[in-house]
């Protein structure tokens, strides 16, 4: 591997290409940078590895969007920063209750727990019927629970475009669930 190509340049081998040694260079290039960062943010060491590997996966998947108006470090720590924000605030969001010993716990009917599978199920056959950008911006929103600016941040869309896909792909997959369905 070529340690000498900046970031941009292995960005652009790599999309014209299968140049797949990119990922390990940029990895082992900011993996450190990324995670202090975090760790500034989280104060947490696990919490701020999590982050790190998440962090990269998403660049990873999301490097044809790297459009070059800034440098890849800049783009990379911009995401690294509003990803561990949005993870704190989702944090605070989600509340977490943890289960007491002394209180039963009863399980939903096998019947419920079917029709929630099956459901599931469906649901799953209608997100891979719909194009990978309807997924993903529906992946982003309520999977990942990203808000409206972040999801055209990794798109390269304005927050209006953004809405009106969120509200496309939701009716869509409204749609075609009930068609599976009924």
């Amino acid at each position: 591997m070529n340690f000498t190509l900046s970031d941009e340049e292995m960005i652009r081998q790599h999309l014209a290409s299968t140049f797949t040694d990119c990922f390990e260079s940029l990895y082992n290039r900011y993996a450190g940078k990324v995670y202090r960062q975090c760790f500034s943010i989280t104060k947490d060491s696990a919490q701020s590895q999590d982050f790190t590997h998440d962090i990269f996966i998403r660049i990873f998947a999301s490097l044809d969007q790297f459009k070059g108006r800034s440098t890849f470090s800049t783009w990379l720590y911009s995401v690294s920063y509003n990803y561990c924000l949005d993870q704190l605030k989702r944090a605070k969001r989600l509340t977490t209750t943890y289960l007491n010993d002394d209180i039963d716990y009863y399980c939903t009917s096998t019947e419920e727990s079917e029709k929630v599978d099956h459901s599931l199920y469906q649901l799953a056959r209608v997100m891979n019927s719909i194009s990978p950008l309807e997924a993903t911006v529906l992946r982003l929103k309520y999977q990942d629970g990203l808000p409206l600016s972040q999801i055209g941040l990794q798109l390269n869309l304005k927050e209006s475009a953004v809405k009106m896909r969120l509200k496309r792909s939701r009716s869509k997959v409204k749609q075609l669930c009930q068609t599976a369905m009924g």
